[in-house]
């Protein structure tokens, strides 16, 4: 007879509540964003040679930056997308990992260290709650050298 490890029979009872807790934040509202908003990475330029650690600076246009919590019409914050090929899904919070960074304080520039070669980057909006407005506001992808 197979049994159970412990650890296997604690996830088996609090999968329930993931599943009912992913369906209750696929149903939360999406922040409508104007058509003409426009997010965009200032520097580096795409294709650009540097050296790490390098600086990352943010641009917004139709819409104004407000801190992660603080709801304002035609507002969000900024998420940096590092080498990531599949964008997370538009009508959950952005996660927060190392290729998902979140400057929920309304930052507006990061210092950037990323390790030699070639690596792409990505801006994204996000509302109050980290979600991606509707329709979604994102930069063009761009592809950077990190050099010795």
């Amino acid at each position: 007879m197979r049994t159970i490890p412990p650890i296997a029979s604690v996830l088996l009872l609090l999968l329930p509540g993931v599943v009912l807790a992913q369906q209750t934040a696929q149903e939360l509202p999406r922040t409508p964003a104007p058509q003409n908003a426009e997010v965009y990475i200032v520097s580096p330029e795409d294709g650009a040679e540097v050296r790490s650690p390098f600086t990352v600076r943010f641009g917004l246009r139709g819409m104004g930056v407000a801190p992660a919590g603080v709801q304002f019409e035609n507002t969000g914050h900024h998420h940096l997308l590092i080498d990531l090929d599949t964008l997370p899904p538009e009508n959950l919070p952005l996660p927060t990992t190392d290729q998902v960074r979140h400057f929920g304080l309304g930052q507006t520039e990061v210092q950037l260290e990323l390790p030699p070669g070639e690596h792409t980057l990505q801006l994204a909006l996000g509302d109050a709650l980290h979600i991606p407005h509707d329709p979604p506001v994102r930069s063009e992808k761009i592809t950077i050298t990190i050099v010795d």
